[in-house]
C-alpha cells in the first residue's frame, strides 16, 4: 500500500462494521483526521487513515509493513496509538515528542471535539471528554507551530479557531 487511495480502501475494510462514539461509521471519524492532514502531505494522510488500526482492530504494526505501508507511517501510527496501563496524559506527552505523530493527534483531537459529535453525547460524558481533550490540546498545540495547528482545526473543526486566538492572545 503505497497511495492514499490503497491506504484509505484499507482502512475502510480493516474498520468496516465499527461505529464511534455516537454511532457513525468509524470511517468517517479517520477520513475527518485524514483530511486535516492534507496540508502536510500524503504520509501524514496515510498516518491519519490508519491512526487507531493498530488500537481498534486485530492489525500489528508489523502486518501492516508487511502489506506496504511504508515504515515511517507506521511509526507514526504507533506512536499515537494507545499502550495498556499508560495514562492518557502521559500518552499526550509521549506524542508531543513526534512533530508527525503531535499533528496526527492535533487532527484526531480537534474532530472528537467537534461539536456535532458532542452535541450527541450524554452530558456528564460531554462534560468530561470535554475537559479530557482542553488539556491534551494543552499539551499538543504547546509542540506544534500555530499554522500548522490553524491549519488542521480550519479544515477538522473550525470551532477551535476562537481557542487558537484566545491561546494567541495570553502573554
Amino acid at each position: 500500500m503505497q497511495t492514499v487511495t490503497e491506504v484509505e480502501a484499507f482502512a475502510r475494510r480493516a474498520h468496516e462494521g465499527q461505529t464511534d462514539k455516537v454511532g457513525v461509521p468509524y470511517i468517517e471519524h479517520v477520513r475527518a483526521v485524514a483530511a486535516g492532514l492534507v496540508p502536510f502531505g500524503d504520509d501524514l494522510v496515510m498516518a491519519g487513515l490508519l491512526h487507531d488500526v493498530i488500537e481498534d482492530t486485530d492489525w500489528t504494526a508489523e502486518q501492516l509493513r508487511a502489506t506496504g505501508v511504508p515504515s515511517h507511517v507506521v511509526s507514526v501510527v504507533e506512536a499515537v496509538t494507545n499502550q495498556a496501563g499508560v495514562p492518557y496524559e502521559e500518552k499526550i506527552r509521549r506524542i508531543t515528542a513526534d512533530r508527525n505523530a503531535t499533528l496526527v493527534k492535533i487532527a484526531d483531537n480537534a474532530h472528537n471535539s467537534h461539536p456535532d459529535r458532542s452535541a450527541q453525547l450524554p452530558q456528564d460524558k460531554r462534560t468530561r471528554l470535554a475537559a479530557k481533550y482542553r488539556a491534551a490540546r494543552d499539551l499538543l498545540w504547546t509542540a506544534a507551530d500555530e499554522r500548522d495547528i490553524e491549519a488542521i482545526v480550519s479544515i477538522v473543526n473550525p470551532s477551535l479557531l476562537d481557542e487558537l486566538e484566545e491561546r494567541r492572545a495570553r502573554p
